[in-house]
């Protein structure tokens, strides 16, 4: 009889154990080839985007990455110009950068005191993009090109025209780093200059931060911003 329980006790255990496993592994292959959490942590894309802005990409529109294996699943679409989309930072490929694709290969890409022409017509600006600098500055900021897109490239600008790192500056971007297609925002969390900091190992700190922005939560959330749509 108590053999018998014990037996029953660790097949449940294994069920418990290959339940886990299981739903671990979907979960993975949701994350990395279907849809995946983003943070915005720059002011790169105001106003379109705004740091504190948490958003969902779709991976699986370009051509998402196979788990665990070095391939990608066929693309349904390849990025086009005006949108947003999520890559790896040429420079550090361990960083995530967001921006807007402005052209793809082999458009001439052009920039004239601020304004940006694509195969010579001129590209209005996104709607809710901006310009924070008045001034016409010398360098690749605000006059570019003519450049032409390289096959398998495409090239990104940050709708803070004035105020983004971007193509104009480390170049185009290979399309073997695209991720995903930014879709919507599932959270906005507006920066607080007052909030406490914390440290994992300080219980005191974390008490702190918790209790400052429970306390402040309502003020905080971007309720306007959640479930938007991103174009």
């Amino acid at each position: 009889m108590g053999k018998r329980k014990t037996q029953n006790r660790k097949s449940i255990l294994r069920e418990y154990v290959e339940s886990f496993a299981i739903a671990l592994v979907l979960a993975l292959i949701v994350k990395c080839s279907v849809v995946e959490a983003y943070k915005i942590p720059s002011s790169s894309m105001e106003d379109t985007l705004l740091v504190g802005d948490f958003l969902l990409a779709n991976k699986f529109i370009y051509g998402s990455k196979v788990p665990l294996i070095p391939a990608h699943l066929p693309a349904l679409a390849e990025p086009k110009p005006g949108d947003i989309v999520i890559f790896k930072y040429p420079l550090n490929p361990k960083v995530n950068y967001i921006k807007r694709c402005v052209a793809t290969e082999g458009q001439i890409v052009e920039i004239k005191n601020k304004v940006l022409y694509v195969d010579g017509k001129k590209v209005s600006d996104p709607a809710n993009g901006k310009y924070t600098d008045p001034r016409v500055r010398d360098g690749n900021r605000d006059n570019y090109g003519p450049y032409r897109v390289p096959k398998g490239y495409i090239f990104m600008m940050g709708d803070n025209r004035d105020n983004s790192s971007d193509s104009r500056f480390w170049g185009p971007l290979d399309r073997s780093l695209v991720l995903g297609k930014a879709m919507i925002i599932h959270w906005s969390w507006k920066p607080d200059p007052n909030s406490p900091g914390f440290v994992w190992y300080n219980p005191i700190s974390i008490l702190e931060w918790t209790g400052y922005n429970i306390i402040h939560f309502p003020w905080r959330v971007r309720w306007n911003r959640v479930g938007d749509i991103i174009r």
